[in-house]
């Protein structure tokens, strides 16, 4: 049985991390709450301990993990550091660490194979979520710690949802609450003076550019090996109920609406949801850090309750609504109004 661990407490909140922090030293994995979503959590330098976190989740090992720092002079332990980079590495880490931003760099000789996917780079970030800190400074080392879901399939956000997905797996999840985010951290590689973002995320390319330089060029992807980070696979982030995309809910015929859900970006009217086996509002006037805070959620809602398909309601792509439509996207890959 795998165990919730309550933090309404202090005193539940020092036995949680007292308990995971242990099991970590020990070699396990446990749940952790992050800003984005729940992390399936090993430690990072331990092969044999990061080899669990891809039999839980069911996860290729062509895909490579991020390392989550308890400190940033870590960075400097785990990470070639080209002299070119210095400065931007530097503006960005005062700026955006602790939180959820991801950089990929060179890696040194410590990191193991397993986490990087036998690649010469290494995804690394500090996260802000205040349970998540203290338990990786407790541990005192890097925590490799992806979605705690099946590979492919919804990100969990909050404790209930890991238990559901990895029940029986594990033995023990952390409960932080409802994380703040709702979808996973922004990827950059850095390169030189300037960045590739590799997966968007609730830090958007405005904010970057303020930074440095981001360049655009085009990354190949969805072949499996050769994904430079994670979540860069085509098919992700799927409900197991086929997930349609749609402009608005209005395309969808009332034949087609029988035995279908609805994912809907703004709360609409009578209209809108008639005829829907059952209905999900992302937000109620649009707001889109509200969309992002409740998308995996409300997809694991309408993916549990016996429909036939969902249709889901493409959203405005600019600020963390780009980060909104890459899930999305993933989700329903191959998919279309009337695929």
């Amino acid at each position: 049985m795998t165990e919730i661990l309550r933090t309404g407490t202090a005193e539940d909140l020092e036995r949680a991390v007292e308990v995971a922090v242990g099991a970590l030293r020990g070699g396990e994995v446990v749940g952790l709450p992050t800003e984005t979503v729940y992390g399936l959590a090993a430690d990072g330098l331990n092969e044999k301990a990061v080899a669990k976190i891809f039999e839980v989740k069911e996860r290729p090992y062509f895909d490579p993990l991020i390392l989550h720092l308890p400190g940033v002079e870590w960075l400097e332990r785990l990470v070639e550091m080209p002299e070119a980079s210095e400065a931007l590495v530097g503006r960005l880490v005062k700026r955006f660490w602790p939180g959820p931003l991801t950089m990929v760099l060179p890696r040194r000789a410590v990191v193991p194979d397993l986490v990087t996917a036998g690649r010469e780079t290494v995804a690394v970030r500090m996260s802000g979520q205040a349970i998540f800190r203290a338990v990786v400074e407790g541990f005192g080392g890097p925590l490799a710690a992806p979605s705690a879901n099946r590979f492919g399939r919804i990100s969990p956000t909050s404790a209930e949802d890991v238990r559901s997905e990895l029940g029986g797996r594990m033995g023990w999840v952390v409960d932080g609450g409802a994380t703040e985010y709702g979808v996973e951290s922004t990827i950059v590689a850095v390169e030189g003076e300037g960045m590739r973002i590799l997966r968007a995320g609730p830090i958007g390319v405005e904010e970057l550019r303020e930074e440095g330089e981001v360049v655009e060029r085009e990354v190949e992807r969805g072949s499996g090996v050769g994904e430079e980070a994670p979540g860069q696979t085509l098919s992700h982030y799927a409900p197991r109920t086929r997930l349609i995309l749609v402009d608005r809910a209005s395309e969808v015929s009332e034949e087609e609406r029988v035995g279908a859900g609805l994912l809907g970006w703004k709360r609409g009217g009578e209209e809108e949801e008639r005829g829907f086996g059952a209905v999900e509002w992302l937000s109620e006037a649009g707001d889109l850090r509200e969309v992002a805070a409740g998308l995996f959620a409300k997809m694991r809602r309408l993916d549990g309750v016996g429909l036939r398909r969902i249709y889901a309601e493409r959203v405005e792509a600019v600020g963390i609504g780009v980060a909104v439509m890459d899930r999305l996207n993933r989700a329903a890959f191959g998919e279309g109004k009337g695929g």
